[in-house]
């Protein structure tokens, strides 16, 4: 079972034209049932695409899973669909790692990730998860770490196609000059992170950013 109070909405949706299952679970008093249509399938497949919302302090994250791992974790600006009872363990426990990075609990995510990019957008990723929780780099620092200092722009451009925020942290990319510079999930978003970072984290010192 989930963890009572998590504000969550749980979406499973199965392919190849079968239907799919909408129903509310342990979401706040205000959220309702919308439809229940019984799946022509009971079982998932490889093929089915779980999703779930969580509903965070600067708005709603849409989690997105296969059966390997989680594929993508965005913002968004409110629930494309309704909810669902079958989802694979790792999605909840995504869920309830999310609800203690927001609450300040949790400063990195141990979830399985389905990563889909190009060699070189997967090297970029995994130097961003080397920047540790309240820690901030630039886009010039990444290129140097990947040996590649002519690089800039393209990082911005794989920083920008990242699908998995959070678990792979690109909000605590800057500019050269501090200033906060693209994010798909809009600036006053990777504000807000950076400053809650810099509040729950190691000696609570407040990152000055301009």
């Amino acid at each position: 079972m989930l963890k009572a109070g998590l504000n969550i909405i749980l979406v499973v949706h199965f392919s190849k034209g079968l239907a799919f299952l909408e129903h509310t679970i342990l979401a706040r008093p205000d959220f309702r049932v919308i439809s229940a249509l019984k799946p022509t399938a009971a079982t998932p497949t490889m093929d089915t695409l779980f999703t779930a919302y969580y509903s965070s302090p600067i708005g709603w994250v849409e989690i997105t899973a296969d059966q390997a791992g989680i594929a993508s974790v965005l913002f968004v600006d409110k629930p494309a669909r309704a909810a669902s009872e079958q989802f694979p363990p790792f999605l909840q426990d995504c869920l309830a790692q999310l609800e203690d990075y927001f609450k300040g609990k949790r400063q990195a995510f141990d979830v399985p990730v389905t990563v889909k990019g190009t060699e070189f957008q997967v090297q970029v990723w995994d130097e961003l998860k080397t920047v540790s929780y309240a820690k901030l780099t630039t886009y010039k620092a990444l290129a140097h770490k990947l040996k590649n200092p002519a690089a800039v722009r393209a990082i911005g451009n794989a920083n920008s196609r990242n699908r998995l925020c959070l678990i792979i942290p690109c909000h605590r990319v800057v500019g050269s000059d501090n200033n906060l510079v693209g994010y798909a999930g809009g600036l006053w978003r990777k504000e807000w992170l950076i400053e809650h970072e810099a509040t729950h984290g190691s000696g609570h010192q407040q990152l000055r950013l301009f």
